[in-house]
């Protein structure tokens, strides 16, 4: 039987030139997928204000929230200013996401909804000033945060005995 080699060949770049003239080009730039991007996160957040939201509607909040946590984290944000907005909000989706894990609904309360609705005004505004590159770096970091164990859950796992 042949061992399975965990080897896995890297991805050829057909053009790298237009990767780098892309990645240059910043994300406003691309109307369409920034008010198509703009409009899922601001839809989840109204649905999650109304008291509809169920797990996928938070994991769209949640996924705007991880990416503006690290584009401030990168720099893309004054830390006096937003230091606190960005804390603020992913406390409320934390609250929010543990409570809606044990009750089954997604409901807020006026302190998280205030709190997440200047997180997402930091993140459009983030959108409009990034590079296509500042997006993929973002993306990228919250992709090995999550795959080494090092996000923070919502909801803590018990120990199994």
């Amino acid at each position: 039987m042949r061992k399975r080699s965990s080897y896995r060949p890297k991805g050829v770049r057909l053009n790298p030139m237009e990767y780098v003239i892309e990645s240059l080009t910043p994300v406003a730039a691309h109307g369409s997928i920034l008010i198509d991007l703009k409009l899922k996160n601001h839809a989840a957040l109204a649905t999650t204000t109304q008291g509809r939201a169920d797990r996928k509607t938070i994991d769209v909040l949640i996924a705007a929230l991880n990416m503006t946590e690290t584009l401030y984290k990168k720099g893309f944000g004054d830390v006096e200013e937003h230091g606190p907005l960005v804390k603020a909000g992913m406390q409320a989706l934390r609250s929010l996401g543990a409570r809606g894990a044990d009750t089954g609904k997604f409901i807020m309360k006026s302190e998280e909804m205030a709190a997440l609705n200047e997180a997402m005004e930091l993140h459009d505004a983030q959108l409009e000033v990034i590079t296509v590159k500042d997006m993929e770096n973002a993306l990228h970091h919250i992709y090995e945060t999550i795959k080494h164990k090092r996000a923070t859950p919502i909801v803590a796992k018990e120990k199994v005995k």
